[in-house]
């Protein structure tokens, strides 16, 4: 029998702890750089998502599992942070 999808919330991960001691790659704010994953996309576990920019660093965010993409909550230049929810995940229950 095949269970209903389940909704995954994609958050922003933790910020890495060097960010907020050292200074040199957050010098600003956490930006959204670019959208890699649109809604009705299939990813796969590590694909990335979305890139992050600090002014310094670009971070890819990968997906935690395979699913498909079913809403997208920032554009490129929209200001985040951590924690925040970017995107919905429909993955299968079965797996």
């Amino acid at each position: 029998m095949n269970e209903p999808p389940e909704i995954l919330e994609l958050r922003i991960p933790k910020f890495p702890e060097c960010w907020e001691s050292c200074g040199n790659c957050a010098a600003g704010e956490v930006i959204v750089d670019d959208v890699l994953a649109f809604p009705g996309d299939a990813v796969a576990r590590d694909d990335p998502l979305i890139v992050l920019e600090t002014g310094k660093v670009a971070l890819d965010i990968p997906a935690p599992r395979s699913g498909r993409i079913i809403e997208v909550f920032v554009s490129p230049g929209d200001r985040i942070g951590e924690g925040e929810i970017y995107m919905t995940l429909s993955v299968s229950a079965d797996k």
